[in-house]
């Protein structure tokens, strides 16, 4: 009998859902988009209800593709959940959301992580959790909900209020509130986590007056995490009762499924923002060089950790692109625009529309095009977006080595803009190494699927994993001798360091 897992990646765009076989290959698929919000003061938001009728409306999909290329519903033997990570909901015991789920893109935190940084807290939080004070991260947005809503805070005064990222929310949806539970990954991505001890911090709850807050139980991303019964969810006539046995934040599971496995391997994810993340090994090593320290990825017997450099901006940037200055229709159009001029004039987009992330950590900095003259095409401005993504890589790359004190292994790539061509090997030759490329476009649900195959037997160990991996990947190489590239990174840096 042929093993089937199912594979929930939700983001911030759409929920995709995977049916995988035993090799890694995608068999069914359902893509159902997500509504957010998006408001002129930097707030970002999303409706929780949406979110879980998304997921459901996506599993639907998936299942009715698979039965209808004839495979059985019996055969799936789990599912496994990969979650846009800081965006977080609250909700009360009866699972009645009590706000609107609040983006991790949402800037709505900047003056109260002003206000931290100033009462000295910024190395009390970085030692604990790995992070930085950051409107990026959970903890300081839900700082803003409670001082914003008076009602809200005395339910937390009360402990009426439970808090959890996406996946959470979703586990408790979906096995109708008998579980209560996240994972390590996600949890270490709320400022509210010590990676440390893998428990939440005592400390910083009480320095925040979140001791009453009712928190899920952290538990590694390849875990038991409850059994879901889909045919009466989904009300489509089929029995599916299959057990949830892996929830992990994407940009983790995206770095599990490329088959990061070792210490020194890393991967980038190009989507709307940009994830780099290395291993680091089973020893959390605190950055010096604006680098996060996170959960990479864990089993029971297994946890690794990870460096990661995150990019607020990336396919965003062309996103805005396309739809404010109307410079293209797709952004398929982009690469063969790009390379129609052989440089960039001296033109650079600085993509700070939320500001910088990772290494810069530049919150309140605006984004801006510079160098322009009259001379200065449309084609110039989109080689320029273009090109700020594998600049911002580069600046998190080499951050990444200075703490490492060594270079990188490998880079795997993944995400939407991983079709651009001129980005890619742009990229690769501004790195100067090969970029590993999965033939699989959907690795953060791939990296969700082998999590969950580990646990319900479909994988023996990770070994075997490696393999599978080996025979999916392809290579993108590098021009060692592409100066361009190279002369155009100085430039970038002489902008980016200006301010």
């Amino acid at each position: 009998m042929k093993k089937y897992i199912l594979a929930i990646d939700q983001g911030t765009s759409s929920t995709k859902t995977i049916l995988f076989d035993e090799l890694g290959q995608a068999v069914a698929k359902g893509c159902v988009i997500l509504k957010t919000n998006y408001f002129d003061n930097g707030f970002v938001e999303q409706n929780p209800e949406d979110i879980f009728q998304n997921v459901l409306d996506s599993v639907t999909e998936c299942i009715k593709d698979f039965t209808t290329k004839g495979f059985n519903v019996s055969d799936i033997v789990s599912c496994g959940i990969s979650n846009q990570r800081e965006t977080f909901v609250l909700w009360d015991k009866s699972g009645k959301a009590l706000a609107p789920a609040v983006v991790w893109a949402c800037k709505r935190s900047i003056a109260i992580c002003s206000d931290l940084l100033n009462i000295g807290q910024n190395d009390f939080i970085k030692e604990k959790t790995g992070l930085l004070l950051d409107p990026y991260f959970s903890g300081t947005k839900l700082l803003w909900l409670l001082e914003n809503d008076a009602v809200l805070k005395e339910k937390v005064n009360q402990g009426e209020v439970y808090f959890g990222t996406v996946d959470c929310w979703l586990l408790y949806k979906l096995t109708k509130g008998t579980q209560f539970k996240t994972d390590y990954t996600n949890a270490s991505r709320t400022l509210l986590f010590n990676i440390h001890t893998l428990k939440w911090d005592t400390e910083i709850l009480a320095t925040w007056g979140l001791s009453k807050l009712n928190l899920p139980q952290p538990c590694p991303s390849s875990y038991d995490f409850g059994i879901v019964n889909w045919g009466q969810i989904l009300k489509n006539g089929y029995e599916i009762t299959i057990p949830i046995t892996s929830l992990i934040g994407d940009s983790h599971a995206a770095t599990f499924g490329e088959g990061c496995f070792e210490k020194g391997t890393a991967k980038v994810t190009l989507g709307t923002g940009s994830s780099i993340m290395m291993n680091i090994g089973n020893k959390a090593i605190l950055s010096h060089s604006g680098m996060l320290t996170t959960i990479c990825w864990s089993t029971e017997n297994r946890v690794d950790y990870a460096l990661e450099g995150a990019i607020v901006s990336c396919g965003s940037t062309i996103e805005w692109l396309k739809n404010e200055l109307q410079l293209f229709s797709n952004p398929a159009e982009t690469a063969t625009m790009a390379m129609t001029i052989t440089d960039n004039a001296g033109i650079y987009l600085i993509p700070a529309f939320s500001g910088l992330g990772a290494p810069h950590w530049q919150m309140s900095r605006k984004a801006s095009i510079e160098g322009m003259t009259f001379g200065t095409t449309k084609n110039h401005i989109v080689r320029a977006a273009l090109e700020s993504i594998p600049y911002q890589i580069k600046d998190v790359v080499e951050a990444m080595e200075q703490d490492m004190y060594a270079a990188l292994k490998s880079i795997s790539v993944n995400g939407g803009m991983t079709q651009n061509q001129f980005v890619i090997h742009f990229l690769s030759d501004l790195l100067g190494i090969p970029l590993n490329k999965q033939k699989n476009p959907d690795v953060s649900a791939l990296g969700a699927a082998y999590l969950s195959g580990l646990k319900s037997g479909v994988y023996k160990s990770i070994e075997e994993l490696s393999a599978i991996n080996a025979m999916q990947t392809e290579q993108v190489l590098a021009n060692p001798n592409n100066e361009l590239v190279k002369n155009g990174y100085l430039g970038w840096k002489e902008k980016i360091n200006r301010s």
